[in-house]
């Protein structure tokens, strides 16, 4: 399961409004990249798959693909605003390492 907090849930809702997406879900995904191998990717898109593992958390609607959930069961997202910049932040139990910068990851 993957699940949002009450703060990235208001962050989504906030940017959907801003771009007129309102209705549209969230695509998470995880894409090769980064000093530690892979990296998150949000984007909102219209609907899930067929294959897509499906997910609603704070009434944000979350899309996974199979290989994507692997990597991300037990997610919790949170939205950061610190003095080091703002962003996505990701609790995932699946991780055992980071890059420094903490873009990326390895599992």
């Amino acid at each position: 399961m993957i699940t949002m907090t009450e703060l990235a849930a208001e962050k989504v809702k906030e940017i959907a409004h801003a771009e007129g997406l309102e209705g549209q879900g969230l695509r998470l995904r995880v894409i090769g990249g980064g000093c530690a191998g892979f990296q998150y990717d949000l984007y909102f898109e219209d609907k899930p798959t067929a294959m897509d593992e499906q997910f609603e958390s704070r009434g944000i609607q979350l899309f996974i693909d199979p290989l994507s959930y692997q990597y991300l069961d037990g997610t919790e997202i949170d939205y950061v605003d610190g003095v080091h910049g703002s962003g996505f932040k990701f609790g995932n139990p699946n991780v055992s390492g980071s890059c420094g910068c903490g873009s990326s990851f390895s599992a």
